[in-house]
């Protein structure tokens, strides 16, 4: 295999991504977080950063001079608008991001990588990847996660998960789904399996 294969993981907010991503980490899967470059892409001095400002306004920077994730989200989650603009400045950046990585990566070590794009479905990145995997659980924990992992309101936690694609319609476009509502074990098993079919697919060509 002269290239390494391409695998996204997604899912809705407070879905369980993060363990599943960690989980194949730990296994010696190549991953990448989406988030996690998101935030690089708007890191002080950024062009990214210089834009989202030019876009909202200083105001939504701190008095260092890094952007206020939590002031941005109370506005793009209550303005649809607003919402697309920040993420037709974001999701280039950390598209090429993303493509740059993969391409770093050693085909003769690595026969696949996978990463976690949280809007893939929404912005059409389904396409660059070969397989999509999809974690998902039920309406009400997601809505309980939310809440205790950002310490939001119940409001505002619907309103950050309506901002998405539903679940359902995620996981009846992915090639494989996982399921988080029971037991750590219980993922564990169901990723490991995954993991599985992913490394006979990858060797197969």
């Amino acid at each position: 295999m002269d290239r390494v294969r391409r695998v996204a993981l997604t899912g809705g907010i407070a879905t369980g991504k993060s363990y599943v991503l960690a989980r194949l980490g730990s296994h010696g899967i190549p991953t990448v977080d989406a988030d996690v470059l998101a935030r690089e892409a708007v890191a002080p001095g950024t062009p990214g950063l210089a834009a989202v400002v030019q876009r909202f306004g200083q105001e939504m920077c701190d008095e260092y001079g890094a952007l206020n994730r939590k002031k941005l989200a109370a506005v793009v989650f209550a303005d649809a608008d607003a919402r697309h603009a920040l993420e037709r400045i974001i999701h280039p950046i950390v598209r090429e991001m993303t493509d740059h990585w993969i391409a770093s990566l050693d085909p003769t070590v690595s026969a696949f990588a996978v990463a976690d794009i949280p809007l893939l479905y929404e912005g059409g990145r389904d396409r660059d990847f070969e397989k999509v995997i999809v974690a998902v659980c039920r309406p009400e924990t997601q809505l309980q996660r939310l809440v205790q992992r950002d310490g939001i309101s119940r409001d505002e936690a619907l309103l950050r998960i309506r901002a998405q694609l539903p679940t359902e319609d995620k996981s009846a476009k992915a090639d494989y789904v996982i399921r988080t509502d029971g037991t750590l074990d219980d993922t564990d098993h169901q990723v490991d399996e995954v993991l599985a079919e992913l490394r006979s697919w990858a060797s197969s060509d």
